[in-house]
Parts: structure tokens; C-alpha cells; sequence
């Protein structure tokens, strides 16, 4: 299914958040959502997932309309995502914080709970080992009893993608997944990106500042600038636009016209 924005705009006060984005993110697509900080590309993950809602616009994903939807109810169509600051369940294991993004998959009520009928007892197990089973895709297996906030700082990233992975995603949104990792884990961060999109049949959106991560696993960029859209294109195409350049180096439009042409958008950039 495809993620479609059209004219979406929020404000928040006097202040416009996002104005007149709209892109559309295709089946089975690695989509890359980038700008300066601030340019509103957290927002436009929270208009998405329903945490705010578009003042104007549509958001679709395939044929449903998510503006009257809740958090809840948009999870439960097919998108999940991540956070740009790690929200992990700190008093609870590895395995934990896994199993409590399971109760969408669940078929038992709260009285087969209660009353320990065996359709309880099926879920359970049933979510144990899918949790199990992401554990050992995300390279976590071993440290499935351990408190989630005794893992290294890229083992949590990686455990979060795994627990959006428990919704059963058809749209993942990663929100600065390659934060505080270093050159080796974002390369394999981007092996793991494109092998979820393969394995899984889904689209990922992609919010991310390490360039590397970007532009080598993003097939299609949309850029944002003060919440506004200023390009949209492939990865060689994106790298080299002058207002792209204008906004990550600081520099006017005429100033990096020729430098778009000498000297593209570096891969590791770090400003994004």
C-alpha cells in the first residue's frame, strides 16, 4: 500500500510546523524524510501516526484515511514506528518491552486471561516466540533476559525496530535509527534496512541526520526545510541541488549553485 500526504500543513499557534508537504511514499519503497534541524520531519512522523493532527491536507495510507484514526488504530492498519529518542520500558527485560507491542496480534480477551483458557496460553506462546525469533534477527537472543537499559546504546536502537516489528508492520517509520552509532554499525544498519524491506514486504520511512545511512540506502528524498518542501529526488539528485546545499551549509542559493556542479553533498554530512 502506499503512504500518500497531500497539502498537509499543522501550526501550532502563530508558528507553522509543516506547510504544504506532500509526497507519496510507493510499495516496498526505502523512503528518506530529510532536512536541517528543525525543518519538521519528527512532525510529520507524529501527523502520520496520528500523535497530531493535520490543520490541513490529507494523510491516506492505501484507501484509509488516517485523520480520524488514533495512535492505536493507525498501528493497527499497518504502520509502526520508532522514536527519535529512545523509549524503551526500563524496568523490563529485553524480551519484555518486545511482548508489549503484541496485544494487537492477540486473540484472546481479558477473560480467557482471567480464566486460563488455552486460548490465553496459545497467544502466549505464540508472541514468546515471534519475539524470540526477532531477537535472533536483531542479534539480541543473547540478551533476552537482561534489562533493556543495560544494553549498548546501538543494541537499543536495534531493540525498538524489533519491537515496531511485533505490530507486523506494512509502513515502518525509523526515526533517526543510526543516532550515537558508529561507521561500522550504520553500515549495518543499512544491510539491515534494505534486508527488513525484502523479508517482510514493507515500506520503510526514513528519518535520519548520518548522510551515510541516507543516501546509501534511500532510493527516493524528500526534503524539507522550515517545514516546507524544498526538493525531492534521487539520491545523486538530492545531493547536488543547490537548495539543498543552501540549507545544510548555510550558504545563499547563488553561492552553492556552483558548488552543486564541483563539489556534491557529502555522504557523511552530519547536519542533516
Amino acid at each position: 500500500m502506499e503512504l500518500v500526504l497531500q497539502h498537509v500543513s499543522k501550526n501550532f499557534g502563530g508558528l507553522r510546523a509543516v506547510g504544504d508537504v506532500g509526497f507519496t511514499v510507493k510499495k516496498n519503497a526505502i523512503f528518506g524524510l530529510i532536512g536541517p534541524n528543525g525543518a519538521g520531519k519528527t512532525t510529520v512522523f507524529n501527523l502520520i501516526t496520528g500523535v497530531y493532527k493535520h490543520d490541513e491536507g490529507t494523510i491516506r495510507f492505501g484507501d484509509k484515511d488516517l485523520a480520524p484514526l488514533k495512535p492505536a488504530q493507525i498501528a493497527a492498519v499497518g504502520i509502526a514506528r520508532t522514536f527519535q529518542n529512545i523509549r524503551l520500558f526500563s524496568q523490563l527485560t529485553v524480551l519484555e518491552n518486545l511482548l508489549v507491542a503484541c496485544e494487537l496480534q492477540k486473540r484472546a480477551h481479558l477473560a480467557a486471561a482471567v480464566l486460563r483458557l488455552p486460548v490465553h496460553y496459545e497467544d502466549e506462546e505464540a508472541m514468546t516466540e515471534r519475539a524470540r525469533e526477532l531477537l535472533r534477527v536483531f542479534d539480541l537472543e543473547d540478551v533476552a533476559e537482561e534489562p533493556s537499559t543495560s544494553l549498548p546504546y546501538g543494541n537499543q536502537r536495534r531493540l525498538e525496530i524489533a519491537r515496531a516489528m511485533m505490530l507486523k508492520p506494512k509502513l515502518l517509520l525509523l526515526d533517526e535509527p543510526a543516532a550515537g552509532m558508529n561507521y561500522g554499525e550504520a553500515e549495518g544498519l543499512k544491510t539491515q534496512i534494505r534486508w527488513l524491506r525484502d523479508t517482510f514486504d514493507l515500506s520503510v520511512v526514513l528519518v535520519e541526520h548520518n548522510m551515510q545511512v541516507v543516501m546509501g540506502v534511500c532510493e527516493d528524498i524528500h526534503v524539507l526545510d522550515h517545514g516546507e518542501t524544498i526538493a525531492h529526488g534521487t539520491p545523486d539528485e538530492v545531493r547536488q541541488h543547490p537548495k539543498v546545499l543552501a540549507a545544510y551549509l548555510g550558504e545563499d542559493e547563488s553561492e552553492t549553485e556552483a558548488r552543486s556542479e564541483g563539489a556534491p553533498f557529502r555522504s557523511d554530512s552530519k547536519g542533516a
